[in-house]
């Protein structure tokens, strides 16, 4: 079949995207063009490699390296439309048809990855360090394109591709199946309460959003679930101690059941796998696998970076849990404060010591508004201008699509959001795209990014209100997304953020720190029945509140990453109770008992289904980053035009076309300290 023919197709997917910036033409897009469509973009991408291998000039950086980078387009195209779908607006049917095309996808990297021919030419580029004039990122993308060929066996002698073949051809097909595990545990269950006594403590605007859902599924009373607008609140809020336990049960068992829905043993499978996996390519452990691409470079780093802010903050943690316990005995409640009564006490311990709640935050953080500040922001920080533009298809109503512009008029490119839980969206909050940028020889591609959240919904009596959590997972996202907006890299494989993973969160964090500003605030924060701005107490009392427990929520991230690097740093197999297993990895930080039934591993699709195995450690290392990047802001002005304009030149331009500490330093001039975190923490 011919090149000409599958793009005559009358599969849209295989056509030119004839529709306003080439952005994915939706609309047309149906259910039964995907398999269709994947097979015939394999092919496609197939035919391009081979003409690379076969091309009868010597290998250079251009005819090898360049034409790898750009080679199988149309592919990447159609996999990032699906599968960002899959995680955003999935169903039944597109979940099989994922697990019909990993397996293809696997197959057809790993003939790439595992060419002799192929792996030849690069090598000889490779080798060629004489004469070769290269630019910084074209130097960049020609070590990683080796490495990554490294990294996928291309040394291996054939019965060790066989394997390793097989590995990556099931690992594909776990990562989903425990996806889609999570995602129906957490369809599966509903909390419907018909007697209004039991919702005493809630908030007016979570009972209405309550009353709303029951109404949408026909039901009598209020309905709660396990998206985070619902759950989040419920356990923060509601009285009744015995309903607190029931949803913090149902939460933290989801894919533990031992029913169809069941992740252990997938867990089981994924890690063994992966040690499988990091032996054959020559590594103790998939840890040092993968940290090998990271600034951190081996485990034992980031064991020690773990330990020294475990031991930094585990004593201010404690005090916050024996505050906690004595406010709540205070309270009237007596035993040991549980998982399902911390959220409860805390928030009541918080609004005491501050004077406020998150709800009366809420009416002042329309979504509406939040959305005006945030592009204020970037206008203030980046001189950009985004502009709805209802002409570009979308793939769910719900969703919203812009185009973004500089201070010149030029396009920079196209942003879609998309803020309310569905049933076929996974849970969490994440940047993607549809489009990675890219300028290879004065063609300009310029990037189509997506935020997807779950954000409180609108009721019938008010508009979506936020709480302030809500807006700084906002400006994490948005900055993840400029990052790929504003990129200005040659090749796909250097742009945006095809980044090391614990260089990733440096853009995303540092912009949460502006929720904090009254400046930026004063923008767009005003009560959406009067009016009014926020008043300023309101303001220093956010400001005043912003390191409440800030160590136990250091110790709870730790135990995250904890948790993935016992996992992940290992040389044979888990075997026995995971539960065990689980709270051997995460003692040192735990604070609060162990509650039977619940398992974070079963749910922790970071590490097994995301990309984050041996790297959930990035958000703290990133953290340390965020916090000495700002202090420069801090330093300058929040808004100073010079600051943005270094950190967007030397960081969100950059992408990965540069070792990032190279980057960083030419921003901040130095390397990063953690001082700069643990005083923003209040752990010093």
């Amino acid at each position: 079949m011919t090149n000409e023919n599958l793009y005559s197709s009358e599969n849209p997917l295989l056509q030119p995207f004839q529709t306003i910036h080439e952005t994915a033409p939706f609309n047309s897009v149906k259910i039964g063009h995907y398999l269709p469509a994947f097979d015939a973009a394999i092919e496609i991408a197939k035919k391009e490699v081979q003409e690379i291998i076969e091309n009868p000039m010597s290998p250079d950086f251009n005819n090898t390296i360049v034409a790898l980078d750009l080679a199988g387009e149309k592919l990447e195209r159609i996999k990032a439309i699906f599968f960002n779908l899959n995680s955003a607006e999935t169903s039944d049917e597109m979940q099989n048809i994922a697990q019909d095309v990993a397996p293809k996808l696997s197959d057809f990297s790993n003939d790439i990855t595992l060419n002799e021919q192929l792996f030849a030419r690069i090598r000889e580029v490779h080798n060629q360090t004489e004469n070769r004039v290269l630019n910084v990122e074209e130097t960049t993308l020609l070590e990683k394109t080796y490495r990554r060929f490294v990294r996928s066996g291309a040394n291996l002698n054939e019965e060790d591709k066989a394997k390793y073949r097989e590995i990556t051809r099931e690992l594909s097909q776990l990562g989903l199946k425990y996806q889609e595990n999570v995602l129906a545990e957490t369809n599966a269950y509903e909390l419907l309460i018909t007697d209004e006594r039991d919702l005493s403590g809630l908030p007016e605007s979570i009972v209405d959003m309550a009353a709303q859902t029951a109404q949408s599924k026909n039901k009598e009373g209020w309905l709660f679930n396990l998206q985070s607008p619902s759950y989040v609140p419920f356990l923060k809020y509601a009285d009744n101690r015995s309903l607190r336990e029931q949803i913090f049960r149902a939460s933290s068992s989801r894919a533990n059941h031992g029913n169809e829905n069941d992740n252990n043993e997938i867990i089981k499978r994924i890690v063994s796998l992966r040690i499988d996996k990091a032996h054959l390519i020559g590594f103790k452990t998939h840890a040092e696998y993968k940290l090998q691409e990271r600034m951190a470079e081996t485990p034992e780093k980031v064991t020690r970076f773990l330990d020294d802010l475990h031991q930094e903050s585990k004593p201010f943690a404690a005090k916050e849990f024996a505050e906690v316990q004595e406010y709540a005995e205070k309270s009237g409640f007596s035993g040991q404060v549980q998982r399902w009564d911390w959220a409860y006490y805390s928030e009541k311990l918080k609004s005491e010591k501050y004077n406020f709640t998150d709800e009366e935050v809420k009416p002042y953080l329309q979504l509406e508004k939040v959305i005006d500040g945030v592009f204020s922001l970037a206008r203030k920080l980046y001189g950009l201008r985004l502009e709805e533009n209802k002409n570009i298809e979308v793939y769910q109503p719900e969703v919203s699509a812009y185009e973004v512009f500089d201070e010149d008029n030029r396009f920079i490119a196209v942003l879609y959001l998309d803020f309310f839980p569905r049933e076929g969206k996974r849970s969490g909050a994440w940047m993607t795209d549809y489009r990675t940028q890219s300028n290879v020889n004065g063609n300009s591609i310029r990037p189509h990014i997506s935020l997807v959240t779950n954000f409180s919904r609108p009721t019938e009596s008010t508009p979506s209100l936020l709480t302030f959590d809500e807006v700084t997972t906002f400006l994490h996202e948005f900055g993840h997304g400029l990052h790929g907006m504003l990129s200005q890299c040659q090749f796909p494989g250097t742009s945006g953020t095809n980044v090391y993973w614990d260089f990733v969160e440096l853009p995303s964090q540092i912009h949460e720190n502006w929720a904090y500003e009254k400046e930026w605030l004063d923008q767009f924060a005003v009560h959406y029945q009067t009016g009014e701005e926020m008043p300023d107490e309101l303001v220093l009392k956010i400001q005043k509140a912003q390191n409440f427990q800030a160590a136990y929520m250091m110790e709870r991230q730790l135990s995250f990453a904890m948790l993935d690097m016992a996992y992940h740093h290992r040389e044979l197999p888990v075997e026995g109770d995971l539960k065990e297993f689980e709270l051997n990895a995460i003692a040192s930080t735990d604070l609060l008992e162990p509650v039977e039934g619940s398992l974070q591993s079963t749910a922790f699709s970071h590490i097994f289904s995301g990309g984050y195995d041996a790297g959930y450690y990035s958000y703290k290392w990133a953290e340390v980053l965020d916090a000495d990047a700002f202090s420069v802001f801090q330093e300058n002005g929040i808004f100073d035009r010079d600051t943005a304009d270094s950190f967007r030149k030397n960081i969100l331009e950059k992408g990965g076309s540069e070792h990032p500490m190279i980057l960083y330093k030419a921003f901040r001039g130095q390397e990063p300290t953690a001082a700069a975190l643990l005083k923003r923490n209040g752990l010093v």
